[in-house]
């Protein structure tokens, strides 16, 4: 069964791009438009393989289609493991006018973008997400790389997709751990820019944690909504889409001590961003009773609420310390001014991050 949902743009002038949220895409819906040549590699893992990479290589009627199999997991996203692409692009003597196609989660995303970015100086690409969090932040908007032992997501390009196909039906066969680290991603759009998003969720947070399907393709639409409207007005983080970031500096901070793969992106942002609150409560941005608001929110989206066991402030404060936001030595970090309303800044009272800190790896 084929039904469209919702088409968004992300507009980006002559390299603007729809993104297609739909039941049933997979298999039905014809990519072709968006291939420049006549061949396609799919860059997918051993997990979603064998789940839909049949389907998704019906999307391309006509085209040659080739595909590699990546392991599955945090701790692949190295330059080795996105090596394998390259080495499959070059043995089958791909051209600059392939098409690469990311078919899985962040990782995926992230890599197969990073080798479109890089192969022969860059080939397009294109994005089918099948976990939540990826479809709902990471496959739109153009970031894309690997992971470094001492920091994560630090090497890397902006390299915009030609096209985001959601199909919302690959969420029946997502492992339970990935549905509250999606619903962080979702949150967080209330969070930062839409308080009327953010009533909807607290009175739908429930169902959507029950996989209600109609709740869920409304959340993916209107966080995909965000995303691209703020991707638009500021493709490169030159100033508002660091709000994106919310939670993740502390985030970033958890899964690489932890060891990549340990925690998921979005179970480590989901405390960041109680972290965050925690922290714009202090400095006295948000009131007690914003704080407890969205804190109430993140606990009811499943989420953990404490960083790992045995991590210390030091260990805080020496991880973020390498972060893409900071400059001139100075630690930014994501805060709110109230619900929907964010601010990067890296003026703030050091001794109140310390008590977020302190309070935190307590209760770790």
């Amino acid at each position: 069964m084929y039904e469209q949902i919702h088409e968004l743009e992300v507009g980006l002038g002559d390299r603007s791009y729809p993104i297609m949220i739909g039941q049933g895409l997979l298999g039905t819906k014809d990519l072709t438009p968006f291939v420049a040549g006549d061949r396609v590699m799919i860059v997918t893992n051993e997990t979603v393989a064998p789940l839909y990479l049949a389907q998704a290589s019906g999307c391309f009627p006509g085209r040659k289609v080739d595909t590699v199999v990546l392991p599955d997991g945090e701790q692949y996203k190295d330059w080795k493991t996105l090596n394998l692409i390259f080495d499959a692009l070059l043995e089958r003597k791909h051209s600059r006018s392939t098409t690469l196609v990311a078919l899985g989660g962040g990782v995926v995303g992230d890599m197969a973008g990073f080798a479109a970015a890089s192969y022969q100086r860059g080939v397009p690409f294109i994005q089918i997400p099948t976990t939540l969090l990826s479809q709902v932040d990471s496959s739109v908007g153009g970031k894309t790389g690997i992971n470094h032992p001492l920091g994560k997501n630090m090497i890397g390009a902006f390299h915009q997709p030609q096209a985001v196909l959601i199909d919302t039906d690959t969420l029946a066969t997502l492992p339970a751990r990935e549905l509250p680290a999606g619903l962080a991603e979702v949150i967080k759009y209330g969070l930062i820019r839409d308080p009327a998003f953010l009533s909807w969720l607290e009175s739908s947070v429930d169902a959507l944690a029950g996989m209600d399907r109609a709740g869920l393709a409304e959340a993916i639409y209107r966080s995909c909504a965000c995303k691209a409207e703020v991707v638009s007005l500021d493709e490169r983080e030159g100033g508002l889409r660091a709000i994106l970031n919310l939670g993740h500096t502390f985030g970033h901070a958890i899964e690489t001590h932890a060891g990549y793969g340990q925690w998921l992106h979005g179970e480590a942002v989901g405390t960041g961003m109680l972290m965050a609150l925690d922290l714009s409560a202090r400095l006295g941005l948000i009131s007690e009773t914003d704080r407890l608001r969205g804190e109430t929110l993140i606990l009811r989206a499943g989420l953990p609420t404490a960083p790992p066991a045995g991590m210390t402030p030091k260990n805080f404060l020496e991880l973020m310390a390498v972060d893409k936001k900071n400059t001139g030595g100075s630690l930014r970090l994501v805060l709110l001014r109230s619900l929907g309303d964010a601010v990067v800044t890296s003026d703030f009272d050091e001794s109140k991050l310390r008590e977020t800190l302190f309070h935190f790896c307590r209760s770790a």
